[in-house]
């Protein structure tokens, strides 16, 4: 716990003004509960015994005042740490989020979706409990319980001996406890994170699971995952719950030792009525705040392990460090100088030595696997080699920073991405819309026809995935976005694969225009996408196995030929 506090500190202290309020709120309810047993005292011995009857009208005023005086502590205690746990925990979000998305693509491969969701939202949901409400509690009561102490050793410390042994004793099997509601927390929150991974699986894939009639089959998936959710949760609660009546029990055994001693004493004439009630109504208001401690401290090792889990990501470092040199000019030259890239222990790119300069078209082509995806990512700097270099304008890529130079390149695949926004907000992603170059764009791409046919034209807002669009047309969109962002390198991975061949031409003769002063990278299955370009990559194995014009690999790569003989026509 020690730990956890020290990683809030440097965010805590930001919140003096707010901290202090709190402190002011607790002193207000810690007073009120001392004074609440103080006041038994003149209420025995001055107003029932000596029968004052001013204290029949000063008692229950002082009752009213003090009861007020908890009242507004707690309100104002309350209010501020609420206040501190939202913001803090919207800070928190906003913080992992930006960690994760600018962390390196490996790392993004690796990671479930669901988990990295489950981190964002349960787990922060963990930390907002502790922030909002767990610390000032938990401040409060043990300083509750230490002014208690303080005052019935005050009142009686022999009685104040047999009433307390206990307490300590209470501590090693709350730690046990705690150490246990640890392990299950942790559990817990990977199980959580499972069934995140489930319900995203099962909603990003719902045409393949509906297209297969397999909804049974994906229900009893998640139920099996729910059910040990469940169990582990069970499991939390058995041990948690046992904190609150342990103490209980401990609780009455004191109490019992107050009433047997204390009553000897006033027996003896050691004590007055009035202060053994006093002293019992204190040693009760203990043994309540001691409970409440243990109970906090059991439900911290769920935040203790959900902080763990959320400074995991916030420690972690890119492998992908940023340059500092920010790419101003279009780029006009690339060069892989002897490049290699390793997967494992598996080169994924071998030995790649090639220099493109503006206004090339280039098309890579080869079997599935054979490294064409990780030539373009390494471009994106998706992954930094393991030896050689890539030169952008005779400078090392790794010099730039990453978004100087994805400000420059353009990039679509054959997995479309649609965001839930007008369709002129997704053509301008990421940038301000301007309604005259989204409609260039489209025409480009060949769009204008469709988007002409949409309720709200440019302005229709798209739906999840782009669902109100047929592939072909999100693959349009997709294209216009790439030409919107006017890059001075564009990649094509599979770009054109949901178009028909007649659409695929017009876009291609709009884009010759279009990419004359650009470097154009494509990867394509089609021998209409590549036939034309000025040099074709043939990769295997990471390799550059032949390289040249379509008309001199149909005569010198038997590879090629092979790969024609196989592209679709």
């Amino acid at each position: 716990m020690r730990e956890m506090f020290r990683r809030y500190w440097p965010y805590i202290k930001e919140y003096k003004f707010h901290y202090s309020l709190v402190l002011l709120g607790i002193l207000m309810v810690v007073s009120a509960t001392t004074a609440t047993a103080h006041i038994m005292k003149p209420l025995m011995d001055e107003m029932f015994i000596k029968r004052d009857e001013e204290m029949l009208y000063l008692i229950p005023i002082g009752l009213i005042a003090i009861y007020f005086i908890k009242a507004t502590g707690t309100y104002i205690q309350s209010i501020n740490m609420k206040y501190i746990g939202q913001h803090i925990v919207t800070r928190f979000r906003k913080m992992l989020l930006d960690k994760i998305v600018n962390l390196d693509m490996e790392f993004l491969y690796i990671n479930r979706s669901g988990e990295l969701i489950s981190r964002i939202t349960y787990d922060i949901n963990r930390l907002k409990s502790f922030a909002s409400s767990m610390i000032a509690e938990l401040f409060r009561e043990t300083l509750t319980v230490i002014t208690l102490i303080i005052y019935v050793i005050y009142l009686n410390h022999m009685l104040a001996f047999y009433a307390l042994v206990l307490v300590p004793i209470a501590i090693y099997p709350l730690m046990l406890v705690a150490r246990k509601l640890k392990k299950y927390a942790r559990r817990a929150q990977n199980k959580n994170a499972d069934i995140v991974s489930r319900l995203t699986e099962v909603f990003n894939n719902s045409e393949i699971i509906k297209a297969n009639s397999t909804e049974k089959f994906e229900i009893n998936r998640f139920d099996k995952e729910n059910w040990k959710f469940f169990k582990i949760n069970m499991k939390t609660i058995y041990v948690g719950e046992l904190v609150s009546p342990f103490l209980e029990l401990f609780g009455a055994v004191g109490l019992a030792a107050v009433i047997y001693f204390g009553g000897r004493e006033v027996y003896d004439g050691n004590m007055t009525v009035g202060e053994f009630t006093a002293f019992l109504t204190a040693v009760g208001l203990v043994f309540q705040p001691l409970r409440r401690v243990g109970t906090i401290y059991s439900k911290i090792q769920d935040a203790i392990a959900a902080s763990e889990r959320v400074f995991s990501i916030l420690d972690r470092d890119s492998k992908i460090i940023d340059g500092k040199i920010v790419l101003e000019q279009d780029i006009t030259k690339i060069k892989f100088n002897n490049l290699s890239l390793k997967y494992e222990d598996t080169y994924a790119l071998q030995n790649i030595n090639l220099e493109i300069n503006s206004g090339d078209n280039i098309a890579l082509v080869g079997d599935s696997g054979g490294g064409k995806s990780t030539f373009i990512n390494m471009l994106l700097r998706f992954y930094d080699p393991n030896s050689g270099n890539v030169l952008v304008n005779n400078t090392n890529i790794k010099e730039f920073t990453q978004e100087s130079l994805k400000h420059h390149i353009s990039l679509v695949t054959q997995r479309i991405y649609i965001f839930q926004d007008s369709l002129a907000s997704n053509v301008a992603y990421g940038q301000e819309v301007d309604e005259k170059r989204v409609n260039e764009a489209l025409r480009l791409a060949d769009a204008t026809e469709f988007v002409s046919n949409l309720d709200d034209g440019i302005n229709t807002v798209m739906e999840e995935f782009g669902a109100n669009l047929s592939g072909g047309q999100r693959q349009r969109v997709a294209i216009a976005r790439a030409i919107y962002k006017h890059s001075s390198l564009l990649l094509f991975d599979e770009a054109t694969s949901a178009l028909d061949n007649e659409s695929e031409k017009r876009i291609q003769r709009a884009l010759d225009k279009y990419t004359k002063d650009k470097i154009t990278i494509t990867i394509a299955h089609r021998l209409s996408t590549i036939e034309h370009a000025d040099k074709i990559l043939v990769m295997q194995k990471g390799k550059i196995v032949a390289s040249g014009t379509h008309e001199l690999l149909l005569k010198s790569s038997v590879v090629y030929q092979k790969l024609a003989g196989t592209f679709d026509k």
